[in-house]
């Protein structure tokens, strides 16, 4: 799928073209998207965008993600290694990203993906305390079940990020 390629490797100009020649900013399906391929690379813990939104907000392109969500991309497409481009922004640390895909309507607790839901990849292998703050300020829920650690709290004490497990624990209002 070449619209998911172009916004994978940041090349909004491609992204631009695509679009216009009448690419499909919804498209599912991205690198080795035929299902014995997915099944072997899944297997092995590689990561496979579901869409050319997720693709973009995992590598960090902002007026890629701008121009598709401009186009009609839909904020909350699940898939892929990541599950949703708001988890994919959020574990890669592109706060600006998080910031915009919430403002356009993504579910913060939308689970899915490798990482269960957005506060437990900022949380967890991301430690992004910034995004944890924005997506708790939206609403994340602490408690919502997932991921190998079980939660975005287990995520955050087993990455080691004190201040996040702060924030965390500060928001269940409960002395753990």
């Amino acid at each position: 799928m070449p619209l998911c390629v172009a916004a994978e490797k940041g090349h909004i100009g491609i992204v631009k073209l695509l679009l216009e020649k009448g690419a499909d900013v919804n498209a599912q399906g991205g690198r080795h998207f035929d299902t014995q391929r997915r099944a072997y690379i899944d297997a092995q813990g590689k990561r496979i965008y579901s869409n050319a939104l997720q693709a973009a907000s995992t590598g960090g392109y902002e007026q890629i993600v701008k121009l598709l969500v401009k186009e009609g991309a839909d904020v909350n497409a699940q898939g892929g290694y990541y599950g949703t481009a708001l988890q994919a922004a959020s574990i890669n640390g592109h706060e600006q990203i998080v910031q915009l895909l919430l403002e356009k309507g993504a579910n913060v607790n939308a689970q899915g993906g490798r990482h269960a839901n957005a506060l437990y990849a900022a949380s967890g292998a991301g430690g992004h305390e910034q995004i944890v703050k924005l997506l708790l300020e939206k609403g994340a829920d602490v408690s919502i079940q997932g991921g190998r650690y079980g939660n975005a709290l287990c995520a955050a004490s087993e990455g080691g990020h004190e201040q996040i497990v702060r924030l965390l624990t500060t928001k269940q209002g409960k002395a753990l």
